[in-house]
């Protein structure tokens, strides 16, 4: 590190753009959510685990472990190409894991959440959306929920991820930025790619669509839709739930419709069982795929009650009884938190219902002041940690004889110019105020003045929103379009 900020064949210009790019590293390195092991393959479910070969099961974590979920593979290339070192080698992994031991009705069971965040189309919320060509989904995770019990184990496992097609929501300003559809691009061909994949690593696939039905969203639930009815793959179904309408008022009892309406695809799939002797008693036959806008907040709930669901058919007990028992070890409101961070840089929405079961006062005040937190960062810090994950994940790669660093991008004039206009105008306007003129009409007159020009300006600068916010400059994405 001391060389790349101090080395005397760098120019100064050179020198200072690997402080932001050591501190882009930091930034990523500073993010909670890395895990690794030297004895067990984190990457990997318990039900892939249990159905591969002996060859596999000999092979070194490296070379076996799910290139989705291996978030230094970059930084281990070129220790893949040498098999003598690849003990040396060990992948780590991006999300979220808590494991508590419980105890219901006398009887001791370990309980663990393991959430796995995909390398492949990473970033933050606004600025990666949709799929890439190669059908990768943003914000992709798997989540597994895994039971011990006298040596035996249970495994659920869902998986959430953008909806996928071709679609952006670049930041501007604006409060929520009107979702884009791709007009110039084949949908199908990533969808289709998307869906052969999910279906390979997963078997059948359950999709739960929970954006708005009207509004800005309505477009994204359309076309979903009817994706998913031209693809005409018995392999996947589509449930549409408009989350903030049926949950309107506080009426979070309304989730039971969509339970219901769950309820016998869930049965079907059932989850994965391997007995003490290490024989497979069930096996997972399809997942649920859950996506909302940010597949953070309405998804999270949804998911914690598919998997409260499993857990109640794997111990035999009623779900009152674990929300009783297992607030607060039901750690799936701390998953929800860490997988927000990590996406959307803030905690999770609505985790007041997830670890309680019950909708408050208090956690609509929370969701207020995050949401107010997470504008501040998509419109103004995004751009910065979008450039981080590209370089950690070597998206980006440093050319050390490239002449000009796409770190200085040149600002238009009215990115300095138009917000002190509008400072000052409002301070002028405010001064006016408490400063009257000799009349009445002429305060009046200097407030209008004043205030028309502050006002006229903001309006500007909204117009122009898209200039004004923090953009990434390091990758000029077409996989954020």
């Amino acid at each position: 590190l001391m060389f790349l900020t101090e080395c005397p064949f760098f120019s100064s210009q050179q020198l200072q753009d690997n402080k932001v790019f050591l501190s882009m590293l930091n930034h990523v390195l500073s993010v909670d959510g890395f895990y690794f092991s030297t004895t067990y393959d984190l990457t990997h479910t318990l039900q892939r685990l249990a159905n591969t070969s002996p060859e596999f099961q000999e092979m070194s974590l490296l070379e076996r472990a799910d290139p989705r979920f291996v978030w230094n593979g970059h930084l281990l290339r070129e220790f893949a190409a040498q098999p003598e070192i690849h003990r040396f080698a060990t992948p780590v992994m991006h999300g979220f894991i808590t494991m508590h031991s419980c105890s219901i009705n006398g009887k001791c069971f370990d309980w663990l959440l393991v959430s796995r965040r995909s390398c492949f189309r990473a970033g933050v919320r606004y600025y990666v959306r949709g799929i890439d060509s190669e059908g990768h989904a943003a914000n992709f995770v798997e989540t597994e929920q895994i039971v011990h019990y006298k040596g035996s184990k249970a495994s659920f496992v869902q998986t959430r991820g953008s909806i996928p097609f071709f679609w952006s929501q670049r930041p501007n300003l604006k409060y929520k930025p009107k979702p884009q559809i791709s007009k110039s691009v084949n949908h199908m061909d990533g969808f289709q790619r998307h869906f052969d994949s999910q279906i390979i690593s997963y078997g059948k696939q359950m999709i739960v669509n929970l954006v708005n039905q009207k509004g800005s969203e309505k477009p994204l639930e359309q076309t979903f839709a009817k994706m998913v009815n031209s693809m005409a793959n018995g392999m996947v179904r589509y449930v549409a739930f408009d989350f903030h309408k049926e949950c309107s008022r506080m009426r979070w009892d309304r989730l039971q419709i969509l339970m219901d309406q769950l309820a016998e695809q869930q049965d079907e799939f059932s989850y994965f069982l391997v007995d003490s002797d290490g024989k497979i008693v069930t096996q997972q036959e399809g997942i649920f795929r859950s996506n909302c806008m940010d597949c953070l907040d309405r998804t999270n709930v949804i998911q914690s009650l598919l998997a409260r669901r499993s857990l109640q058919a794997q111990l035999q007990v009623s779900i009152s009884f674990l929300f009783n028992k297992l607030e607060e070890a039901f750690s799936w409101a701390d998953n929800a938190n860490a997988c927000a961070k990590q996406y959307a840089g803030t905690g999770a929405l609505k985790t007041d219902y997830t670890r309680t079961g019950k909708r408050t006062q208090w956690g609509l005040i929370m969701d207020g002041w995050n949401s107010l937190i997470r504008y501040y960062k998509n419109n103004f810090s995004d751009g910065f940690r979008q450039d981080a994950i590209d370089l950690f994940l070597g998206n980006y790669s440093v050319d050390e004889v490239e002449p000009a660093s796409p770190l200085h991008v040149k600002k238009d004039w009215k990115f300095l110019a138009l917000p002190i206009i509008m400072v000052v105008a409002f301070s002028m306007c405010i001064i006016c105020l408490l400063m009257a003129g000799d009349t009445w009409t002429e305060t009046l007159a200097y407030v209008l003045f004043w205030g028309s020009a502050s006002f006229g300006t903001f309006a500007i600068i909204l117009y122009n929103g898209k200039d004004f916010v923090d953009a990434p400059k390091l990758v000029q994405k077409e996989k954020m379009d």
